[in-house]
């Protein structure tokens, strides 16, 4: 009865753990959105429904404790090589999600029922089959089942934790797999035969094995870091820049910081600028067109980032603007760590402080602000494209947004979309709109569009007129910005803590795309 026991709890473990890591193995490609979740979880009720029944089945036909270990031991050897196989699968999934050709849905959808649904279906077998055995008077089959049910869902605690909050940070989505097989055929081979013990062992093999890079880089490009952090997949990549200039040297770089599945560059650092010739740069003067109380517009004074990432604005504002206060408000801290080993991110010091929180957490808190946690600028770049944190784009956000600005103050959003798609724009403009009188957007390029939002007025003219007042490097961005700042969009819905259906969307802006 004690082997029985311990069987299930680890095969608990297994079956859990081993859900945790095929959302984690997915992100890399997919992402991590509700979506994904819901597929991941999904994929692992249905194949444990049928594991349950195959395993009544199997357990009537060979009631007998070695089937049941022989059961374990060919599910923990599929587990084990589940991470090895995945990459080229996921690479084909992604080429056609790159392309727009499938949802992320469909994607991650065959993705889990290619490369989980096997192992799992065996792991659910061995439940059904240990209750038949441990059952061995009917006055007491109530408490039997009761207990091994009890046993086999604190297997599953003990997996969920252990798999999220250990063995993913620390060794690695590949190595958690390989780890959870491990244990899961460690206990099957106890007492059987010596030939049984050769399952562990070539398991146990397989943790030698180098992770290597998660995510090829593309060709000519190269990975300079990476890291499966406690929220998400980060990489640094390298890419030589094209310029079209004939250099008897190597040619100039940039580097990128990449999340997930890489659809968004969410920092970038060149050696020889801190302007990026992309939405970062709009941070620096759009706040120029809002009205200081003067008539005029000014630079801020104090900026909170909510989504600094590898800190490209702060770098910018920092080295152009000595003056300025810059809250960068992470809540990854190992993207942090990237953007301060690759990307030019400030450290810590008088004029540039990170927070490690997420970004309603920090703006109920206070932060630096000027003295009495209120800011000049708030900037939110915590979109994670494709999908985004519903919590960032509802009416109680942007309430506590505007709760945090001085009398001058305005945020700053930018919004990533599919090319030619403005459904996501109008539903955050309507949102912001309940707080905030003025609301004005600059479409800097084809895919991303900055809104921007304040109790005071902003123009077009007001920004022009402040061009004089900036660092030269910044006027030619100020000029385009203040050629095409136009008012804000209007007909979309209100987004509230309640009812937030961003991620679905998104999602219905990219198959849109798709069929134009």
């Amino acid at each position: 009865m004690r082997a029985l026991t311990i069987l299930v709890f680890v095969v608990g473990a297994g079956s859990l753990g081993a859900e945790i890591a095929a959302a984690r193995l997915l992100a890399p490609y997919f992402g991590d959105s509700t979506i994904i979740w819901a597929n991941t979880i999904g994929v692992c009720l249905i194949v444990l429904a049928v594991g349950h029944w195959l395993g009544g089945r199997f357990a009537d036909r060979h009631p007998h404790l070695q089937g049941l270990k022989v059961l374990v031991l060919l599910s923990a050897s599929l587990l084990s090589i589940v991470p090895l196989v995945s990459s080229p699968f996921l690479d084909l999934a992604i080429t056609a999600f790159d392309r727009i050709e499938a949802g992320a849905f469909v994607g991650s959808l065959l993705g889990m029922l290619v490369l989980i649904a096997l192992p799992l279906v065996l792991i659910g077998a061995a439940t059904p089959w240990a209750t038949k055995l441990a059952v061995t008077d009917l006055e007491t089959t109530g408490e039997t089942v009761g207990r091994l049910g009890a046993i086999g869902t604190g297997g599953s605690l003990v997996g969920t934790f252990a798999a999220s909050l250990l063995l993913i940070p620390f060794v690695g989505s590949q190595r958690t797999f390989i780890v959870l097989a491990l244990l899961m055929a460690l206990v099957a081979a106890w007492r059987m035969p010596r030939r049984a013990w050769l399952v562990p062992l070539v398991i146990g093999l397989l943790l030698l094995l180098p992770p290597g890079t998660t995510k090829p880089a593309e060709h000519g490009d190269t990975v300079v870091d990476e890291a499966e952090t406690l929220y998400q997949y980060a990489r640094v990549v390298q890419h030589p820049v094209k310029d079209g200039v004939v250099r008897s040297g190597p040619a100039p770089i940039e580097r990128r910081l990449e999340l997930n599945e890489g659809q968004a560059i969410h920092s970038i650092w060149r050696p020889d600028t801190v302007l990026t010739d992309n939405y970062w740069d709009a941070f620096q003067v759009l706040p120029l067109a809002v009205d200081d109380g003067t008539g005029a517009g000014s630079t801020p004074r104090t900026i909170a980032m909510l989504g600094n990432a590898g800190g490209t604005v702060a770098r910018a504002s920092v080295a152009l603007f000595p003056d300025v206060r810059f809250d960068g408000v992470e809540i990854d801290s190992k993207v942090s760590e990237m953007g301060r080993k690759w990307l030019g991110m400030p450290k810590d010091g008088p004029h540039f402080r990170t927070f490690t929180q997420d970004a309603r957490p920090f703006l109920r808190s206070g932060g630096l602000g000027d003295g009495d946690g209120r800011y000049d600028l708030i900037g939110v770049d915590a979109y994670r494209q494709p999908y985004i944190p519903f919590y960032l784009t509802t009416r109680e956000f942007f309430r506590e947004v505007r709760d945090r600005l001085t009398a001058r103050g305005s945020v700053v959003v930018n919004v990533g979309h599919p090319e030619g798609d403005d459904a996501l724009e109008r539903a955050l403009s309507s949102t912001m709109r309940t707080d905030f009188p003025h609301i004005a957007r600059y479409a800097m390029t084809p895919t991303n569009t900055l809104v921007i939002a304040g109790t005071a007025d902003i123009s077009a003219d007001r920004l022009r007129d402040a061009i004089p007042t900036i660092p030269s490097e910044l006027r030619l961005t100020a000029e385009r910005a203040a050629e095409n700042l136009q008012p804000g969009l209007t007909g979309g819905p209100v987004y509230t803590d309640d009812k937030a259906p961003v991620e679905w969307l998104i999602d219905g802006s990219i198959v849109s795309f798709a069929t134009k």
